[in-house]
C-alpha cells in the first residue's frame, strides 16, 4: 500500500480540522463561543478568533445601534384625558454575556419583546405623572429623557444600553376627536366673534367720530355763510344808503321802478287802488297829453294789502272823445 494514499487523507482532514477551529469577527459584529450552552470566550474586536471544531460553536450579535418602533399605546395623563402615543427607541448591545443569559437562543427578536414591554412601561409611567398639555407641547425633550433614564435602567438587566427615546405621535383616541374638534371649533368661533363685536365696536367709533365731524364742519361753514351774508348785506346797505345820500331823487325813481316791476305782472293776481296814491307819482308824472282819471268802485282789497283802498289805473281816451272805465291791474 502506497504511504501517500495514507498521509493525504490526514493532511485534508487536519486542514479541515484547522479551518473549522478559525471564525471571523466582523468590525460590526459580537461574538460568543458556546461549549455546550455555556460561555466559554468573548470576541468583541473584529479578527480572527479560536473554537474547539464539533465541541465548541460562535454565536454573532449585531454590535451596532438597532432601533426599535413600539406599537400604539393609550395613555391617562393625571388630567384624566386619554392620548395614543408611539414612540421610537434607539438601543445597543453592551454586555454579550449578560445578553445572552438573559434572552437565551432567541437573541435580538426576544430582546426587543422585551425591550418594548420596559419603554411601553417607562412612557405610562412619565406621561400618567404630567398633564396632556405637556405631552401635547412641542417641546417635549424632558418628558423624553425621562422615558429614556427610566427604560435606561430597567432595561441594564439585559446587557443593552438605551440610547434615545422619541416620542413619534401624540393623538387622541378616534372616539375624543370629533368632540375634540367641536370644541375647538366652538372656540374659534367664540373668538371670531369676539373680533368682530371689537370691530364693529371700532367702526361704531369711527363712524360716530366722523358724523360728528361733518356736522361740526357743516355746522361752521353755514355760521361762515351767516356771516359773510351779512357782511354782504351791510355792504348793500352801505352801498344804497351812500347812493341815496348822493340823488335821493333817483334812488326814489329806481325803487319806484322796481316796485312796478315786481307788482304790475301778469299773474292771476290783481289788486286796485286809488290813482292819486303815491305808488302811481310816477304814471301821474309822465302819462300821455289829455289822459284822464276815471274813478271806479274799489272792490275789497286783498288780505295781503295793506293800503286798505282801492283805485284805478289812468287810460287814455278812444277816438269818440270818451275815457274808458278803468279795469283792475292783474299785479303779482
Amino acid at each position: 500500500m502506497d504511504r501517500t494514499s495514507v498521509i493525504l487523507p490526514v493532511i485534508v482532514g487536519a486542514v479541515l480540522l484547522g479551518l473549522s477551529s478559525v471564525f471571523i469577527v466582523d468590525e460590526r459584529e459580537k461574538a460568543l463561543v458556546l461549549q455546550f450552552g455555556q460561555v466559554r470566550a468573548v470576541k468583541e474586536d473584529p479578527g480572527l478568533g479560536f473554537k474547539i471544531p464539533v465541541i465548541q460553536e460562535v454565536v454573532r450579535y449585531d454590535g451596532r445601534i438597532l432601533g426599535l418602533p413600539t406599537q400604539p399605546l393609550e395613555v391617562t395623563p393625571l388630567d384624566d384625558r386619554r392620548l395614543v402615543v408611539d414612540a421610537f427607541a434607539r438601543w445597543q448591545i453592551v454586555n454579550v454575556v449578560e445578553f445572552r443569559e438573559s434572552v437565551g437562543a432567541e437573541g435580538v427578536r426576544a430582546a426587543q419583546t422585551r425591550l418594548e414591554r420596559i419603554v411601553n412601561a417607562a412612557i405610562r409611567e412619565v406621561l400618567g405623572s404630567v398633564p396632556s398639555q405637556a405631552v401635547l407641547s412641542e417641546d417635549r425633550t424632558g418628558l423624553m429623557n425621562q422615558i429614556r433614564d427610566l427604560s435606561r435602567r430597567e432595561a441594564a438587566s439585559l446587557g443593552v444600553d438605551v440610547i434615545d427615546v422619541r416620542l413619534t405621535r401624540t393623538d387622541l383616541p378616534e372616539q375624543n376627536l370629533a368632540a375634540t374638534y367641536a370644541r375647538m371649533r366652538a372656540e374659534r368661533e367664540r373668538e371670531a366673534t369676539d373680533e368682530i363685536a371689537r370691530g364693529n365696536e371700532a367702526a361704531s367709533r369711527v363712524r360716530a367720530s366722523a358724523d360728528r365731524t361733518v356736522v361740526e364742519l357743516t355746522s361752521d361753514a353755514r355760521r361762515q355763510a351767516e356771516v359773510i351774508r351779512g357782511e354782504a348785506d351791510a355792504e348793500r346797505n352801505r352801498i344804497y344808503a351812500q347812493a341815496f345820500g348822493r340823488d335821493p331823487e333817483f334812488f326814489a325813481f329806481s325803487r319806484s321802478m322796481t316796485s312796478y316791476e315786481r307788482a304790475l305782472k301778469g299773474t292771476n293776481s290783481s289788486i286796485v287802488v286809488k290813482p292819486d296814491t303815491t305808488f302811481f307819482d310816477y304814471f301821474r308824472s309822465y302819462s300821455a297829453p289829455g289822459a284822464a282819471i276815471v274813478p271806479a268802485e274799489a272792490p275789497a282789497a286783498p288780505a295781503g294789502d295793506t293800503s286798505g283802498e282801492g283805485a284805478a289805473v289812468p287810460v287814455a281816451p278812444d277816438a269818440g272823445g270818451s275815457a274808458a272805465a278803468a279795469a283792475p291791474v292783474a299785479t303779482e
